[in-house]
């Protein structure tokens, strides 16, 4: 081999040895450290929380066991009765079934079509009634424990079950009478009405029944919900400015997320609540909504 080739040979050798050398493995890559979950900014709530209230009928918020003095649907108002003592009337029955079972009623149990229930518009819940079929004369005894039917000419909804124990799942309606017995008024007191500042005297039979007690719980007007303390500040001080009185700001505690309600109240009533109603629909943009507040909650 000539000079030149060998030394080109031994300088590729010198190569390739220090190749392999070097040739270790991959470098090992470096973990990043983990990540330090901070805590989200709450803002503190005020000293007074709020008791979320079970679901009642729709566009109501009253807490209780779907007892609130008053409330609207489709734009009709509707008085629950003190006590369902002495209750007796005829109507028309209709049922409910697989479209509302499972689901909560406004008094805050599951709706069990497979159970004697019943719906009513006034009857305080929970009520118990017979109804009587007076077509065949057969009859059942439910529980009443749900709102409605918001069907005109509709006295009473019934469960699937008690619907075919009368024996109108087929008709899907019948005549029938609704007796109550005992004198239920629910789960507790629920009037809210000083002496002399009661409602309006009712239009109907069963549909609107004005109590006029002393006080067992506090009417409000909720008019907003808030996940921001400064939003709910702001349109508190926006109806104070406007001569807007007893405007409150409740945290919710029991919310999902952080709310804050601003109520108007405590109101003597109905007559009182129409009025401010009209009073802060320029103030306002959203829809006031009927609240009840238990004393000292």
């Amino acid at each position: 081999m000539r000079r030149p080739e060998r030394c080109l040979a031994v300088g590729l050798c010198a190569c390739l040895f220090l190749a392999g050398c070097s040739a270790v493995g991959p470098a090992k890559p470096v973990q990043p450290p983990a990540p330090v979950a901070r805590a989200p900014a709450k803002e503190p709530p005020p000293a007074r929380p709020l008791t979320r209230p079970p679901a009642t009928v729709p566009g109501t918020t009253a807490p209780g066991p779907g007892n609130p003095p008053f409330y609207e649907v489709y734009g009709e108002r509707y008085f629950v009765m003190p006590s369902s003592e002495g209750y007796r009337q005829t109507g028309v029955a209709s049922w409910y079934g697989e479209a509302f079972h499972g689901k909560r009623t406004s008094s805050g149990t599951i709706y069990n079509m497979y159970e004697f229930t019943a719906a009513h518009k006034t009857l305080p819940l929970p009520s118990l009634v017979r109804v009587t079929n007076l077509g065949n004369g057969k009859s059942v005894v439910v529980t009443v424990d749900d709102r409605g039917p918001f069907v005109k000419g509709r006295l009473i909804d019934l469960s699937f079950a008690a619907a075919r124990e009368l024996d109108i799942v087929r008709t899907g309606t019948a005549e029938v009478e609704v007796e109550a017995l005992g004198g239920a008024s629910g789960a507790g007191p629920v009037i809210v009405y000083s002496p002399g500042n009661s409602p309006s005297a009712p239009t109907s039979a069963g549909d609107s029944i004005a109590p006029t007690l002393v006080p067992a719980q506090y009417l409000y007007m909720q008019v907003g919900a808030f996940g921001n303390l400064a939003n709910a500040e702001r349109l508190k001080a926006r109806l104070e400015s406007n001569g807007v009185n007893k405007v409150v700001i409740r945290y919710d505690a029991s919310a999902s997320k952080i709310l804050y309600r601003v109520r108007i109240g405590p109101l003597s009533g109905s007559d009182e609540y129409d009025a401010l109603a009209t009073r802060i629909a320029p103030l306002h943009s959203g829809r006031p909504s009927l609240v009840t507040e238990s004393p000292g909650s």
